[in-house]
């Protein structure tokens, strides 16, 4: 066995010798108390959301005349749907009319999205994801 622990030494493959470290009871909670600083006290993850790109998609414009007060849901409905929405309101009375823009107000409001006049009794409803650029002057014949 000499010449094979001699020959073990020479190429590094030694025996080693391992000590076994006893810790007292304080030693752990230290080592705990420290692991536990190290951590941090909220735990963030990243939250990633896929971007779908609607490329072959595209955007449809819906073009509404409600003739009535309850027509005002389909419009909101499309409007949560992401499309955008012209709203003719020649058709109904004066006091619908107001009661239905007011309510798409509150629904474009809430989806963070737009509403322009384009019109006497034309209206733009768009959501968030849809930009309307620009301004339609109204020329007062006097």
């Amino acid at each position: 066995m000499g010449v094979m622990n001699k020959l073990m030494g020479f190429l590094g493959l030694e025996n080693e010798e391992y000590i076994e470290e006893t810790t007292t009871v304080e030693e752990e909670r230290e080592e705990q108390e420290s692991s536990h600083k190290r951590q941090p006290a909220i735990s963030r993850t990243n939250n990633v959301v896929p971007f779908q790109a609607r490329e072959k998609e595209g955007i449809r414009l819906i073009l509404c005349e409600p003739r009535h007060y309850s027509d005002a849901q389909d419009i909101a409905d499309n409007l949560r749907h992401r499309r955008p929405v012209v709203v003719n309101l020649h058709r109904v009375e004066k006091d619908q009319a107001k009661r239905i823009i007011d309510f798409l107000s509150g629904t474009v409001y809430a989806l963070n999205g737009d509403i322009q006049k384009v019109g006497d009794t034309i209206f733009v409803c768009t959501p968030d994801h849809v930009d309307i650029q620009g301004t339609i002057s109204s020329v007062l014949e006097e």
